[in-house]
């Protein structure tokens, strides 16, 4: 069982350039060890005859397949803007260029 010392933590803060108070610094030790602790169990139980996943249900792809179609005619698409010129939408100048 691995043992995070409150010193470790106050270092390791020190280094951060945490502060942290005397109170912080034991809560901190006590829950960085079960995080340690936690991490050493699934260590156990992750051999190599465990197969690695991602995700603990199978998934698969449900998005249509992605086949092009034609797009909207220009004159559609025109149709709906406040103002166009040359087949393009005509927005207020903002930049005072030319």
């Amino acid at each position: 069982m691995s043992t995070i010392s409150r010193d470790e933590v106050a270092r390791v803060a020190a280094l951060a350039r945490i502060d942290l108070r005397p109170d912080e610094v034991d809560r901190l030790a006590g829950e960085l060890d079960v995080i340690v602790d936690a991490i050493a169990r699934v260590s156990e139980v992750a051999t190599p005859d465990v197969p690695a996943t991602s995700h603990p249900l199978p998934m698969t792809n449900v998005f249509r397949e992605d086949v092009p179609e034609p797009g909207l005619p220009v004159d559609d698409v025109m149709a709906g803007a406040p103002a166009s010129e040359d087949g393009r939408f005509l927005v207020p100048q903002i930049l005072g260029e030319e």
